[in-house]
Protein backbone atom coordinates (compact mmCIF):
# COMPACT_ATOMS: atom_id res chain seq x y z
CA UNK A 1 0.00 0.00 0.00
CA UNK A 2 3.23 2.45 0.58
CA UNK A 3 3.88 1.78 -2.97
CA UNK A 4 0.53 2.43 -3.77
CA UNK A 5 0.74 5.78 -2.29
CA UNK A 6 3.64 6.82 -3.42
CA UNK A 7 2.65 5.89 -7.08
CA UNK A 8 -0.56 8.47 -6.69
CA UNK A 9 1.73 11.11 -5.10
CA UNK A 10 3.65 10.72 -8.52
CA UNK A 11 0.73 11.33 -10.77
CA UNK A 12 -0.89 13.99 -8.66
CA UNK A 13 2.52 15.90 -8.79
CA UNK A 14 2.93 18.34 -11.56
CA UNK A 15 6.45 18.40 -12.50
CA UNK A 16 7.64 21.71 -13.85
CA UNK A 17 9.31 21.00 -17.34
CA UNK A 18 10.63 24.72 -17.98
CA UNK A 19 10.35 28.29 -16.55
CA UNK A 20 9.87 31.26 -18.92
CA UNK A 21 11.56 34.23 -17.39
CA UNK A 22 9.17 36.86 -17.60
CA UNK A 23 7.14 38.56 -14.78
CA UNK A 24 9.00 37.18 -12.10
CA UNK A 25 9.17 33.26 -13.71
CA UNK A 26 6.69 31.65 -15.63
CA UNK A 27 6.75 27.71 -14.79
CA UNK A 28 5.37 25.25 -17.80
CA UNK A 29 4.29 22.28 -16.38
CA UNK A 30 4.30 18.73 -17.78
CA UNK A 31 0.57 18.48 -18.77
CA UNK A 32 0.94 22.13 -20.37
CA UNK A 33 3.62 20.56 -22.43
CA UNK A 34 1.73 17.05 -23.27
CA UNK A 35 -1.27 19.27 -24.16
CA UNK A 36 0.64 21.06 -26.51
CA UNK A 37 1.89 18.14 -28.13
CA UNK A 38 -1.90 16.75 -28.42
CA UNK A 39 -2.73 19.91 -30.00
CA UNK A 40 0.08 19.71 -32.21
CA UNK A 41 -0.80 15.95 -33.22
CA UNK A 42 -4.78 16.85 -33.75
CA UNK A 43 -3.38 19.61 -36.34
CA UNK A 44 -0.97 17.58 -37.66
CA UNK A 45 -3.84 15.37 -38.86
CA UNK A 46 -6.33 17.78 -39.65
CA UNK A 47 -4.02 18.99 -42.30
CA UNK A 48 -3.25 15.66 -43.06
CA UNK A 49 -6.95 14.36 -43.72
CA UNK A 50 -8.31 17.39 -44.90
CA UNK A 51 -5.83 17.40 -47.98
CA UNK A 52 -7.02 16.87 -51.49
CA UNK A 53 -10.76 16.30 -50.79
CA UNK A 54 -12.82 15.53 -53.72
CA UNK A 55 -16.72 15.92 -54.34
CA UNK A 56 -17.01 13.01 -56.46
CA UNK A 57 -14.86 10.08 -56.45
CA UNK A 58 -13.60 10.35 -52.81
CA UNK A 59 -10.98 8.05 -51.59
CA UNK A 60 -11.51 5.52 -48.40
CA UNK A 61 -9.24 7.88 -46.22
CA UNK A 62 -11.92 10.38 -47.20
CA UNK A 63 -14.81 8.67 -47.08
CA UNK A 64 -13.96 7.31 -43.22
CA UNK A 65 -13.47 10.92 -41.97
CA UNK A 66 -16.81 11.66 -43.33
CA UNK A 67 -18.10 9.40 -41.68
CA UNK A 68 -16.40 10.28 -37.85
CA UNK A 69 -17.29 13.87 -38.86
CA UNK A 70 -21.05 12.79 -39.42
CA UNK A 71 -20.98 10.68 -36.60
CA UNK A 72 -19.86 13.36 -34.51
CA UNK A 73 -22.05 16.07 -35.82
CA UNK A 74 -24.99 14.07 -35.96
CA UNK A 75 -24.78 13.00 -32.22
CA UNK A 76 -24.59 16.33 -31.04
CA UNK A 77 -26.91 18.19 -33.63
CA UNK A 78 -29.43 15.64 -31.93
CA UNK A 79 -29.40 16.79 -28.83
CA UNK A 80 -28.55 20.75 -29.40
CA UNK A 81 -31.20 20.89 -32.50
CA UNK A 82 -30.55 23.88 -34.54
CA UNK A 83 -30.07 26.21 -32.15
CA UNK A 84 -27.38 24.68 -30.44
CA UNK A 85 -25.43 24.02 -34.10
CA UNK A 86 -22.63 27.03 -34.05
CA UNK A 87 -21.28 24.95 -30.60
CA UNK A 88 -20.99 22.19 -32.33
CA UNK A 89 -17.14 22.53 -33.61
CA UNK A 90 -15.86 23.38 -29.68
CA UNK A 91 -18.04 19.77 -28.49
CA UNK A 92 -16.20 18.05 -31.16
CA UNK A 93 -12.57 19.11 -30.49
CA UNK A 94 -13.07 18.82 -26.82
CA UNK A 95 -14.25 15.31 -27.32
CA UNK A 96 -11.27 14.34 -29.43
CA UNK A 97 -8.61 16.31 -26.99
CA UNK A 98 -10.12 14.30 -24.07
CA UNK A 99 -10.07 11.32 -25.88
CA UNK A 100 -6.44 11.43 -27.11
CA UNK A 101 -5.37 13.04 -23.52
CA UNK A 102 -7.07 10.02 -21.77
CA UNK A 103 -5.35 7.53 -23.42
CA UNK A 104 -1.51 9.07 -24.02
CA UNK A 105 -0.28 7.30 -21.00
CA UNK A 106 0.03 4.17 -23.52
CA UNK A 107 2.68 6.13 -25.38
CA UNK A 108 4.91 6.71 -22.73
CA UNK A 109 3.60 10.28 -21.49
CA UNK A 110 1.39 11.30 -18.50
CA UNK A 111 -2.15 11.97 -19.17
CA UNK A 112 -3.16 15.84 -18.74
CA UNK A 113 -6.68 15.19 -16.97
CA UNK A 114 -4.74 13.75 -14.36
CA UNK A 115 -3.66 17.91 -13.52
CA UNK A 116 -6.71 18.99 -11.68
CA UNK A 117 -5.98 22.39 -13.05
CA UNK A 118 -6.25 21.08 -16.27
CA UNK A 119 -9.90 19.59 -15.52
CA UNK A 120 -10.72 22.58 -13.86
CA UNK A 121 -10.12 24.50 -17.28
CA UNK A 122 -12.03 22.63 -19.40
CA UNK A 123 -14.88 22.86 -16.96
CA UNK A 124 -14.41 26.37 -16.67
CA UNK A 125 -14.45 27.07 -20.27
CA UNK A 126 -17.57 24.78 -20.87
CA UNK A 127 -19.57 26.77 -18.29
CA UNK A 128 -18.35 30.07 -20.19
CA UNK A 129 -19.84 28.69 -23.38
CA UNK A 130 -23.20 27.53 -21.58
CA UNK A 131 -23.78 31.07 -20.09
CA UNK A 132 -22.86 32.67 -23.56
CA UNK A 133 -25.36 30.54 -24.63
CA UNK A 134 -28.09 31.36 -22.93
CA UNK A 135 -27.24 34.99 -23.00
CA UNK A 136 -27.38 35.05 -26.50
CA UNK A 137 -30.28 33.02 -27.18
CA UNK A 138 -32.35 34.79 -24.48
CA UNK A 139 -30.83 38.29 -24.64
CA UNK A 140 -28.98 39.72 -21.03
CA UNK A 141 -33.09 40.45 -19.48
CA UNK A 142 -34.28 37.07 -20.25
CA UNK A 143 -31.16 35.30 -19.05
CA UNK A 144 -31.18 37.19 -15.78
CA UNK A 145 -34.76 36.66 -14.99
CA UNK A 146 -34.25 33.10 -15.50
CA UNK A 147 -32.09 32.61 -12.01
CA UNK A 148 -35.97 33.70 -10.40
CA UNK A 149 -37.56 30.69 -12.40
CA UNK A 150 -40.17 28.54 -11.85
CA UNK A 151 -39.93 31.13 -8.64
CA UNK A 152 -37.98 34.02 -7.15
CA UNK A 153 -37.58 32.37 -4.20
CA UNK A 154 -35.21 29.81 -5.53
CA UNK A 155 -32.94 32.12 -7.12
CA UNK A 156 -29.96 31.42 -4.46
CA UNK A 157 -30.04 28.18 -5.73
CA UNK A 158 -29.93 28.98 -9.21
CA UNK A 159 -27.08 31.09 -8.94
CA UNK A 160 -25.43 28.49 -6.58
CA UNK A 161 -26.11 26.17 -9.83
CA UNK A 162 -23.19 28.25 -11.70
CA UNK A 163 -20.62 27.23 -9.21
CA UNK A 164 -22.46 23.70 -9.17
CA UNK A 165 -21.78 22.76 -12.87
CA UNK A 166 -18.48 23.78 -13.59
CA UNK A 167 -17.05 21.87 -10.05
CA UNK A 168 -18.97 18.53 -10.95
CA UNK A 169 -17.79 18.66 -15.09
CA UNK A 170 -14.18 18.63 -12.99
CA UNK A 171 -14.50 16.92 -10.19
CA UNK A 172 -15.89 13.94 -12.62
CA UNK A 173 -13.49 13.77 -14.82
CA UNK A 174 -10.21 14.07 -12.91
CA UNK A 175 -11.67 11.76 -9.97
CA UNK A 176 -12.68 8.92 -12.90
CA UNK A 177 -9.38 9.45 -14.43
CA UNK A 178 -7.52 9.04 -11.17
CA UNK A 179 -9.93 6.34 -9.58
CA UNK A 180 -9.29 4.49 -13.59
CA UNK A 181 -5.21 4.51 -12.49
CA UNK A 182 -5.85 3.32 -8.92
CA UNK A 183 -7.62 0.29 -9.84
CA UNK A 184 -5.22 -0.76 -12.26
CA UNK A 185 -2.04 -0.43 -9.75
CA UNK A 186 -4.18 -2.58 -7.33
CA UNK A 187 -4.43 -5.13 -10.11
CA UNK A 188 -1.16 -5.19 -10.66
CA UNK A 189 -0.37 -5.73 -6.95
CA UNK A 190 -2.55 -7.95 -6.45
CA UNK A 191 -1.72 -10.16 -9.82
CA UNK A 192 1.14 -8.74 -11.85
CA UNK A 193 1.06 -11.10 -14.81
CA UNK A 194 -1.03 -11.39 -17.32
CA UNK A 195 -4.54 -10.73 -15.79
CA UNK A 196 -4.09 -6.48 -15.87
CA UNK A 197 -3.58 -7.03 -19.72
CA UNK A 198 -7.26 -7.32 -20.27
CA UNK A 199 -7.75 -4.56 -17.72
CA UNK A 200 -5.48 -2.25 -18.85
CA UNK A 201 -7.25 -2.18 -22.42
CA UNK A 202 -10.16 -0.91 -20.73
CA UNK A 203 -9.43 1.84 -18.23
CA UNK A 204 -6.85 3.17 -20.40
CA UNK A 205 -8.27 2.99 -23.80
CA UNK A 206 -12.22 1.82 -23.39
CA UNK A 207 -12.82 3.82 -19.97
CA UNK A 208 -10.88 6.96 -21.44
CA UNK A 209 -13.32 7.44 -24.28
CA UNK A 210 -16.03 7.02 -22.08
CA UNK A 211 -14.94 9.44 -19.84
CA UNK A 212 -14.45 12.14 -22.90
CA UNK A 213 -18.33 11.20 -23.57
CA UNK A 214 -19.52 11.81 -20.83
CA UNK A 215 -17.94 15.59 -20.69
CA UNK A 216 -19.35 16.70 -23.92
CA UNK A 217 -22.51 14.85 -23.34
CA UNK A 218 -23.23 16.62 -20.31
CA UNK A 219 -21.39 19.83 -21.67
CA UNK A 220 -24.10 19.85 -24.44
CA UNK A 221 -26.62 18.84 -22.74
CA UNK A 222 -26.14 22.06 -20.06
CA UNK A 223 -25.82 24.23 -23.74
CA UNK A 224 -29.69 22.44 -24.80
CA UNK A 225 -30.92 23.77 -21.35
CA UNK A 226 -29.21 27.07 -21.77
CA UNK A 227 -30.71 27.82 -25.00
CA UNK A 228 -34.50 26.80 -24.42
CA UNK A 229 -37.14 28.94 -23.06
Amino acid sequence: MENLAERLMEELNCETVFTIPVFGGIEIFESVVVTWIIMAVMVLLAILLARNLKVESPGKKQLLLEAGVSFLYNFFDSILGGKGRRYIPYLCTVVIYIGIANIIGLFGFKSPTKDLNVTAALALMSIVLIEYAGVHEKGVKKWLKSFTEPVAIVTPINILELFIRPLSLCMRLFGNVLGAFVVMELIKMIIPAIIPIPFSLYFDIFDGFIQAYVFVFLTSLFIKESIDD
